[in-house]
């Protein structure tokens, strides 16, 4: 009478159908959380990389817009905040150049007159930093490993000689 109850269990654990569906279901949750956080990464380092972009475009500028002799003149360079601002975060169309989980928070020329050996003595030096803020949609699931993050603020800046126009 004991063999006749324990047969079918007996049957039971030596079939192995549908297995695959139980590993699969065990490991395609993690899977889905190393694909997310790949392409999360992936998204934040090419928005870091259009930020750097903008910010050298912003340099660029003002090295040729700012005159060549801005140190001797007592220029300054923070009427292009608004112009440089505008470089960092649109295109030539006016077209933004960032998804909407960027914000340009605030862009800030300055200039620097480095004294030296150069051929016009003191070198301008213009300075574009700008301080930006990157949105993590999906931040929250780092909450799973400890803390979550839901943004990253953090600052981009190129200097280069100003030549003048």
């Amino acid at each position: 009478m004991k063999t006749r109850l324990t047969a079918p269990f007996k049957r039971f654990a030596k079939n192995d159908d549908g297995a695959i569906i139980v590993e699969f279901g065990l490991v395609m949750p993690v899977m889905l959380l190393m694909l997310a956080l790949t392409l999360e990464s992936a998204r934040l380092m090419w928005s870091y990389q259009s930020v750097i972009a903008g910010v050298r475009d912003a340099g660029r500028y003002l090295s040729r817009v700012a005159p060549a002799d801005i140190c001797s003149s007592g220029g300054s360079v923070a009427g292009l905040t608004t112009t440089l601002k505008g470089i960092v975060e649109n295109d030539k169309h006016a077209n933004s150049l960032f998804p909407p989980s960027i914000t340009v928070n605030s862009v800030t020329p300055s200039l620097s007159c480095m004294s030296g050996t150069y051929r016009v003595n003191p070198a301008p030096v213009g300075t574009v930093s700008a301080n930006i803020t990157i949105q993590i949609p999906m931040g929250n699931l780092l909450s799973l490993f400890g803390s979550g993050l839901s943004s990253v603020t953090t600052d981009v800046s190129d200097t280069s000689r100003i030549f003048g126009q």
